[in-house]
């Protein structure tokens, strides 16, 4: 007795399907695939709209978020597009065109070497920017992992590593920096390494404080009894949920970092001139102000140290206020 005694349907053989319906068999047409991708794309540009919308509404709210985006955006833009604006190399003395006042030829005039000041000016944020923002980068990388696994693990080793921490966080922060880079020598890395480590303790007590509460949830005891390891609740499932103040914090060390690094150059312990730097600017100013008041070599990259540490910590005190709803309003 076969399937066709009891009326039952034999399907085709697959080969002679065709893009129509044959019996209760369904093979997408063509036309079938556009529907589905213009409704997956449709759903993917209201995705976008709706995270576009929410933005807004966030920078609507926080205005001091919108100004320090807007700064520091200001800022990094110029200095990546400086070889379009300068208009003498930043770098290069001009021996007869010393101490020249603002004037058609040197739009903010010269310094003490001759050197233009506009282009130093447009040139210096590659270098602070990319000293913080590297720096940054390494302290929390370090910082976080050592005050998650203090968080978590209590043994001798998490311990020490805290001490540590301590201790470092003990020096005021230029008189660390200074010390590091006249130990490590001068160079941009050296200037980079002593900034993260000045800053790393901030990322291991904070990252710590959050590991203490979050190992204590329930997802935490879930993962553990489901056999997961100690590294794998580490790293999957306690840092994640621990480094919320981490994206505020990082925006205001990068304007530490930027603050630090033009403090280490203007006492001598930075960025070297002729490297185009905000610190050595405002230090080869200096002399001039207090001896002669000529204003122009310090005021004008001081006014752009200002600005941009004060844009970085618009962005940082706001992010803080989103991350944490004991500081809305």
């Amino acid at each position: 007795m076969s399937d066709r005694d009891f009326g039952a349907e034999v399907p085709a053989p697959l080969g002679s399907l065709d893009q129509t319906t044959v019996g209760p068999h369904l093979v997408p047409s063509d036309a079938d695939w556009t529907a589905v991708m213009e409704v997956l794309s449709t759903r993917e540009s209201q995705s976008v709209a709706a995270r576009i919308r929410t933005v807004g509404q966030v920078l609507r709210a926080n205005p001091r978020l919108l100004v320090g985006l807007i700064i520091v955006f200001s800022v990094a833009l110029v200095s990546a597009l400086a070889p379009l604006f300068s208009r003498f190399d930043p770098e290069q003395a001009h021996p007869f065109d010393v101490l020249v006042a603002p004037n058609a030829t040197y739009w903010l005039g010269t310094d003490s070497s001759g050197m233009d000041i506009f282009s130093r000016l447009l040139y210096a944020p590659r270098i602070d920017l990319s000293i913080a923002v590297s720096a940054t980068f390494i302290a929390i990388s370090v910082g976080s992992t050592v005050g998650v696994l203090a968080g978590y693990f209590h043994n001798p080793l998490t311990e020490i590593a805290m001490r540590v921490a301590d201790v470092l966080q003990s020096f005021p922060a230029l008189v660390l920096g200074m010390a590091l880079v006249v130990l490590t020598g001068h160079q941009i890395q050296n200037v980079i390494l002593a900034i993260a480590i000045v800053n790393a303790p901030l990322y291991a007590r904070m990252v710590r404080s959050q590991a203490l509460a979050v190992k204590e949830r329930l997802f935490i005891e879930g993962a553990r009894a489901a056999g997961a390891s100690d590294l794998a609740i580490v790293f999957r499932h306690l840092l994640p949920n621990s480094s919320a103040p981490v994206f505020a914090l990082s925006s205001v060390t990068v304007g530490m970092g930027i603050l630090l690094t033009a403090a280490l150059s203007f006492v001598g312990a930075g960025v070297r001139v002729p490297t185009p730097e905000w610190g050595s600017m405002i230090s080869i100013g200096a002399a001039s102000l207090y001896e002669g008041g000529i204003w122009w070599p310090s005021v004008f990259p001081g006014i752009m140290l200002a600005v941009t540490v004060m844009g970085f910590g618009l962005i940082g005190d706001s992010l803080a206020e989103i991350t944490d709803p004991r500081r809305r309003r």
